[in-house]
């Protein structure tokens, strides 16, 4: 088995001698069992050297698609005989058809001990008390997770989605120190409080520990500032991952913001030119999209997985928290981008625009029609009271967008909760043609 126990803190040249033997293992179980790799791999031996894999074929999810549309349920990158599969996952759908994932025993143990790596390193532990509140009808963020927490060793209680009024009053009885759940949702327990629970605050709750994840946008320092100013709690990045490959495999720490690639015994990750697919050097400052390779898999293992999300390397020395792997932060989805005039745009960039404005909630919708080129950014953005001028702080956002992002917006400013909330996913790109 490629995992190593404690492999956040290893030293990165012992770590690129294990990855170098759990490759071997690897690669010769996938060109054996996995007939998609076969086909895509023309019958030819991966390489023996991690260092040579750039010289297989990327592979992506519109690939998986066919494959699983073609051999249902699990597509023919089931590497496994079926009887070893042991759970069944379906992706949430945000970037298109759901998927199947298949996961044997040991690949449920295996991600969840490095999800595990990740809460830890956001601050969760033995003598905390947290609510998990994403989806458990057969999405990964719930189950999957859910078992990412117990290995901290603090208490889970496995709420789910729905019933707001039965968490804010479930929080108060047991003394709930810490919350799981995406960055929007804070909004809707605020939304339900003033409602339903005028003789509290959001502080009351005595929530001290956010482990957010499944959105873009806690990058955003104004919105860690309101969740600390508002909620009094410590809000984390604690759950950064891709459901074909790993639920969670990054997080943030007590001293850094950015996020810390915590996977690096069971993943390989290369950084790739989006448009041109030239392989880009791990460094501090490079940016690219993110391409992952399993080294531990059994059901349905991926060789050079384009996951669609565009980083920036931070850091590749360690981290004062004393772990080893490289930091970075998530500038966007490629399917997410939004040409406007030939400048790259994507909703991270916009969140941080909107955050820094207090007379606005930081709810906001990008709504789009047809493909591109566009001339401008359409932008829906939600008042926070509605005492708040309309016109002038219109064009005060379009001014600012201009200023920061170096695009002309088209601002629609929307009353307080016209903009819906949910306890899942945000999608913040709206494309009104596929609609």
């Amino acid at each position: 088995m490629a995992l190593v126990e404690g492999a956040e803190f290893v030293k990165l040249d012992e770590l690129s001698a294990l990855r170098q033997k759990a490759w071997e293992r690897q690669s010769e179980y996938v060109s054996k069992n996995s007939a998609f790799f076969q086909q895509l791999w023309e019958g030819r031996p991966p390489p023996r050297s991690l260092k040579d894999i750039a010289a297989l074929p990327l592979c992506d999810k519109g690939m998986l698609r066919i494959a699983q549309a073609n051999h249902p349920p699990f597509g023919d990158y089931l590497a496994a005989p079926g009887e070893n599969v042991n759970r069944l996952h379906r992706t949430s759908g945000t970037t298109g058809q759901a998927m199947n994932l298949a996961l044997s025993a040991r690949d449920s143990h295996v991600t969840a001990v490095v999800g595990g790596r990740s809460q830890r390193a956001a601050g969760l532990g033995p003598g905390h008390r947290v609510v998990h509140c994403l989806n458990y009808q057969m999405w990964m963020g719930g189950v999957t997770d859910h078992m990412t927490l117990e290995q901290t060793g603090a208490l889970v209680v496995p709420f789910g989605v729905g019933s707001t009024k039965l968490l804010i009053q479930t929080i108060l009885d047991l003394k709930i120190t810490a919350i799981s759940c995406t960055p929007s949702y804070p909004a809707v327990l605020e939304q339900v409080i003033a409602e339903h629970f005028p003789d509290i605050t959001p502080r009351d709750l005595g929530l001290k520990l956010g482990l957010f994840g499944g959105e873009a946008g806690l990058d955003s320092p104004d919105l860690r500032r309101r969740l600390k100013e508002v909620w009094g709690m410590e809000p984390r990045n604690a759950n950064y991952g891709v459901s074909d490959v790993f639920c969670n495999f990054a997080s943030q720490c007590e001293h850094d913001t950015d996020l810390h690639f915590l996977g690096g015994d069971v993943l390989f990750p290369e950084l790739i030119d989006p448009d041109t697919a030239d392989v880009i050097p791990i460094e501090a400052g490079a940016s690219g999209e993110l391409v992952l390779t399993h080294l531990e898999r059994d059901c349905q293992p991926l060789v050079r997985f384009r996951t669609g999300d565009v980083l920036k390397i931070t850091a590749t020395d360690p981290c004062k928290c004393g772990r080893t792997g490289f930091r970075f932060r998530v500038i966007g989805r490629s399917d997410d981008m939004v040409v406007v005039r030939g400048i790259n745009v994507f909703p991270t960039m916009v969140a941080a625009v909107i955050n820094g404005n207090n007379r606005l909630s930081g709810e906001y919708r990008i709504r789009l029609n047809g493909s591109g080129p566009f001339s401008q950014l359409p932008l829906e953005v939600e008042l926070a009271s509605k005492a708040v001028s309309g016109e002038e702080l219109a064009a005060e956002v379009e001014r600012q967008i201009k200023e920061k992002l170096g695009v002309t917006a088209s601002v629609t400013l929307v009353d307080p909760g016209g903009l819906p909330r949910t306890s899942g996913k945000t999608k913040r790109v709206v494309r009104e043609d596929l609609a």
